[in-house]
């Protein structure tokens, strides 16, 4: 099956027109930084085929947006497999929406979590470089695997050290943003 997307227009159109439902999958900390706001915060990591029948089962239209489109179409893909249709994905994402002028939420800015890769797998890659020169070579192994990772990432679009980086404390919210109806 095929994702089908719209632009952030198209949305805006659809929303003036009536009630939709538009969910946000990217993280609580990337949720409170900056969103639609008529957005519901729905993680990707959340996505379960219980929950999708649960709380998606039904026929409406469905709006997934994310950062920048290619989580969303992730989530497109979740919910179409599990059955459900009538799902839209919102083309270039929050910050296409932004940029066409729609309802943003601002909230507290963070590091983003591509960033805080960059850094992570720059400063093993460079630890494992050093490392290997001056104390013992076994240690360039460790750039070697930070090198691997970074084009298994590349290659699925799917970031491990990302996963683990957003579990981390800093990349907590205290309380579940789409839980706060002031937010929307």
């Amino acid at each position: 099956m095929n994702v089908i997307e719209i632009t952030p227009a198209e949305l805006m159109e659809r929303k003036k027109a009536g009630t939709i439902e538009l969910i946000d999958v990217r993280t609580p900390v990337e949720f409170q930084e900056m969103h639609v706001s008529f957005a519901k915060l729905v993680p990707l990591d959340s996505l379960s085929e219980k929950m999708m029948a649960e709380k998606f089962g039904g026929t409406e239209p469905l709006y997934v947006v994310c950062r920048s489109g290619s989580r969303g179409k992730k989530a497109c893909e979740l919910l179409l497999a599990s059955g459900r249709t009538n799902v839209f994905n919102i083309q270039g994402g929050t910050l296409a929406c932004a940029q066409a002028g729609l309802p943003i939420t601002h909230g507290k800015k963070i590091m983003s979590l591509e960033r805080q890769v960059r850094i992570a797998a720059g400063f093993l890659v460079a630890l494992g470089s050093l490392l290997g020169f001056f104390i013992d070579p076994r240690w360039c192994f460790l750039s070697t695997f930070v090198g691997c990772g970074l084009m298994f990432a590349g290659i699925t679009d799917t970031c491990g050290m990302g996963i683990m980086l957003s579990k981390m404390p800093w990349n907590r919210v205290s309380s579940n943003p789409s839980c706060n109806p002031s937010s929307r």
